[in-house]
């Protein structure tokens, strides 16, 4: 929780960054998932995603296997698409 306070402290963040210790989010989202290391060995691990939450708690997008460079024009466009009224490609 500190780090994260210190993150959005940091970086002027204008909301709350989540710490999710219990790991409910991430159950109820399903965002953990089995990882298989090169020796065969598995273990649970986060797999980055992103979901896109109007105000009223309704999910509107998901990115499931997220890659950094152009995430953020990606999620910028299918915002744009949802406020003009427009389905999302």
């Amino acid at each position: 929780m500190a780090s994260h306070e210190s993150f959005a402290r940091e970086l002027q963040l204008p909301f709350p960054i989540l710490a999710d210790t219990d790991e409910a989010l991430c159950n109820a989202y399903g965002t953990l998932v089995e990882r298989v290391a090169q020796d065969g060995s598995t273990s649970i691990g986060l797999q980055r995603c992103t979901f896109l939450i109007d105000p009223s708690g309704v999910v509107r997008h998901v990115w499931p296997k997220v890659s950094v460079p152009g995430h953020a024009v990606d999620v910028l466009s299918v915002l744009h698409a949802l406020i003009a009224g427009k389905q999302p490609e």
